[in-house]
């Protein structure tokens, strides 16, 4: 059998088993021990769990379920709604407060936590409501969340910006930085289109007459401001080289608990017993997926299939923006059936080499990347966080979440545009504090 026909084989297994319904981890799994089968025989069985473990004994790792802990101690305890008050307290003013504070929400959280779906969840249950008793549209509530949600494997600390770090051994550090600006220009980009499809639908933002007064905007400010305190904590010693990812995220998730212990009085084990077994089962559904990405992409290189699918792009005397544009369809593609992890860790060590003999910044190409996975995750078959809010909304139709975030994917598209045209927006600010890639 030839490579291609190899490849193509394992695809259509490996789709077939997804389409089962089996979990992505091990349907990631018994497709690669299947080729691997093929190829070895019975010898498999030698390199499989040797193979899965070298995919994730790895130390920068550790930083991945210390953020993913972050994130569940902040959506499990009052630190959540006390977010989202302080931006709806100081934004109520501005047309489309409400649906603004919900996306800011999101950017802020995102920082927290690294992860989409806990994002998106954890605002998700605070705002929708909150936006549906004030009269917003429903396409509108769930999609801005929706889309909201996704900032959290681009704004920094990133999950997914480790994953790639590590598969192309780039610096995790200089990824962080990469995805700042992009980040904040898509939640203005995000913010502009809510404003103007609530619009679109005929509410009337000047409906509202409520307000705050400066004491009950100051209320939530200390309850906050620690939580933020961290997250620029963090970032500080990741670009200025006073620790590691793994360390830094092992502090940051320290200090929240402790944070949150103190400021709202949490000193029963009681409330931490869902927290921490959420984050377990987050962490370990990761680490799966990547343990048997890892597999699947051993199976690839064995029967191989990544040297022909490299050296048939590499011939193809095309031009490289031409190049771009067929890898981003297949990102697309791929993420709209894999989650981000899994698309990650199969396709940047394939993909790294080819980005960089074309001549692309492999910082940028990240972003460009990670933003391809935000588009997976608001969007059929998989749509992660579609099935995140339909599980938390379940009065509003799936139809009107779908549509309300399909227009949220062309935002995130224009936004890969202006990537591809000004570069510079990726590479700027990792240039200037950490001075050019080498």
């Amino acid at each position: 059998m030839t490579p291609m026909m190899a490849g193509i084989t394992l695809i259509v297994g490996l789709c077939f088993l997804l389409a089962t319904g089996m979990p992505i981890a091990f349907a990631l799994g018994l497709a690669a021990v299947a080729g691997l089968f093929l190829d070895m025989g019975i010898d498999v069985v030698y390199v499989m769990a040797e193979t899965m473990f070298a995919g994730i004994a790895n130390l920068a790792y550790v930083a991945i379920p210390m953020f993913v802990l972050m994130g569940s101690i902040v959506a499990g305890t009052p630190a959540g709604g006390d977010l989202y008050k302080a931006l709806d307290r100081w934004l109520y003013k501005v047309p489309g407060g409400l649906v603004l504070s919900n996306i800011g929400a999101c950017a802020i959280f995102s920082g927290m936590t690294g992860s989409s779906p806990a994002t998106c969840a954890a605002i998700g249950r605070m705002g929708i409501p909150e936006m549906l008793d004030r009269g917003y549209p429903k396409t509108v509530a769930t999609g801005s969340i929706a889309a909201g949600g996704t900032l959290g494997i681009l704004i920094p600390p990133s999950v997914t910006m480790i994953v790639y770090g590590i598969a192309t051994q780039t610096s995790i550090g200089r990824l962080f930085l990469a995805g700042v600006i992009p980040g904040l220009l898509l939640t203005a980009m995000f913010m502009a289109w809510a404003i103007i499809d609530a619009r679109r639908q005929g509410y009337q933002f000047s409906a509202r007459k409520m307000g705050y007064t400066l004491k009950e905007k100051m209320a939530t400010v200390p309850r906050v401001a620690p939580l933020l305190i961290i997250i620029l904590a963090i970032m500080f010693v990741l670009y200025g080289g006073v620790a590691t990812p793994s360390e830094a995220a092992g502090a940051g998730a320290m200090l929240t608990l402790l944070v949150v212990v103190i400021v709202y009085r949490l000193f029963k084990i009681r409330p931490f017993v869902g927290i921490f077994g959420s984050a377990m089962r987050e962490s370990v559904m990761i680490m799966m997926i990547m343990a048997s990405a890892e597999l699947f992409s051993f199976a690839l290189s064995s029967l191989y299939i990544t040297q022909s699918l490299a050296a048939t792009i590499a011939a193809l005397e095309i031009n490289r923006w031409a190049l771009m544009a067929i890898i981003n369809v297949f990102l697309l593609v791929a993420g709209m059936f894999l989650p981000p992890v899994a698309v990650i860790v199969m396709a940047a060590p394939l993909l790294h080499p080819i980005i960089m003999q074309a001549g692309f910044d492999p910082y940028w190409f990240a972003v460009v990347l990670t933003i391809n996975m935000e588009i997976g995750l608001i969007t059929p078959p998989v749509g992660l966080n579609l099935f995140v809010l339909n599980s938390i909304a379940p009065d509003v139709p799936t139809r009107d979440i779908l549509w309300g975030a399909l227009p949220y994917a062309l935002v995130m598209i224009l936004a890969i545009v202006l990537l591809c045209l000004f570069p510079g927006i990726v590479t700027g600010l990792p240039d200037l504090v950490m001075g050019p890639a080498m």
